[in-house]
């Protein structure tokens, strides 16, 4: 797969961030790991999907992206320096191309030379007078999909030893980066540290299933509940509550939960659908083969009948 983020969400490099959004909601829909358990392929495409997203669906990130000074992981771009930078100083103070670190006495003394800045007993340490931003680093976090869904803090162990806490912000996408500033590599003399991007994987749940900022359920119910009509209550995200299963329902019927979805940064929140599923026990009792036979007999109800094209 390409490493340029227009050619993996499929725009051109002048598309508007309404397109640009649009073909990432259509691919990520596509790739999603729920449809796809197991298909490491997949979900490697879903990722640079939503790699892709995380890089052109924000416009300052995008801006600095085409201007060249982030690369397509979100990494600064190193400023290039050429020997000719460094033409005008002394023989003493010159990079000499052809020299490399075994023709110094210590490291410091090649890294002052190369960058202009030769080390002078008594003078001071090199990095005093140079200085540069760390390199950024980059993590994967595997999280639960209620932590992602309503967000949460973990406290993880970077790979140097140290323990940092990281900050969920509700709603996460599974393969979104989250930066974290300041907790990359160290920066050189009095450079800044870069960052650390953490891109998380979202474990599937059981019961939900995520479709942009709504949630998809499938709600078993009885047949009593089907024919007559009842209130159950049903998991949410954020608590169960009640839902009325209108009279007469029957299996694959959606029914809304409104506002009980993913919470957005602005603007409300998605819905919770509820799909029906009519259930029967493993062991059907007289009683119900007894009213199923009455139904038969007594019954000129035909649900396939819309199948049948009359001529």
């Amino acid at each position: 797969m390409s490493d340029d983020p227009y050619k993996i969400l499929g725009v051109s490099k002048t598309a508007t961030q309404d397109e640009i959004k649009k073909a990432y909601r259509k691919l990520a829909k596509a790739l999603h790991p729920d449809l796809h358990p197991g298909d490491t392929g997949k979900e490697a495409e879903f990722q640079a999907v939503s790699a892709a997203y995380d890089l052109l669906g924000d416009p300052e990130k995008r801006k600095r992206f085409d201007a060249g000074e982030i690369d397509a992981s979100g990494h600064e771009r190193p400023e290039r320096r050429f020997y000719r930078q460094y033409a005008g100083q002394d023989a003493g103070s010159r990079y000499d191309p052809e020299m490399g670190p075994q023709d110094y006495a210590d490291a410091s003394e090649f890294l002052s030379d190369l960058f202009g800045r030769r080390y002078r007993s008594g003078g001071g340490d090199f990095r005093q007078a140079f200085h540069a931003r760390g390199n950024d680093t980059r993590y994967n976090l595997e999280v639960d999909f209620m932590d992602a869904a309503r967000g949460a803090r973990k406290r993880v162990t970077m790979p140097d030893g140290n323990a940092i806490e990281i900050s969920i912000p509700p709603g996460v996408n599974h393969g979104q980066t989250l930066r974290l500033r300041g907790k990359g590599g160290p920066g050189l003399g009095e450079g800044p540290a870069g960052d650390a991007l953490i891109t998380i994987g979202v474990k599937p749940h059981p019961v939900f299933k995520r479709d942009g900022y709504d949630i998809d359920m499938e709600l078993p119910i009885t047949l009593d509940e089907a024919v007559l009509g009842a209130k159950v209550d049903v998991p949410t995200i954020s608590g169960a509550v009640s839902l009325s299963i209108p009279k007469g329902a029957s299996s694959g019927r959606r029914l809304r939960l409104k506002g009980k979805g993913i919470s957005r940064t602005k603007g409300p929140a998605g819905d919770q659908y509820v799909r029906l599923k009519i259930v029967l026990p493993d062991k059907v009792g007289v009683e119900l083969e007894e009213l199923a036979e009455r139904w038969r007999n007594q019954s000129h109800f035909d649900p396939r009948k819309s199948l049948w094209r009359q001529e």
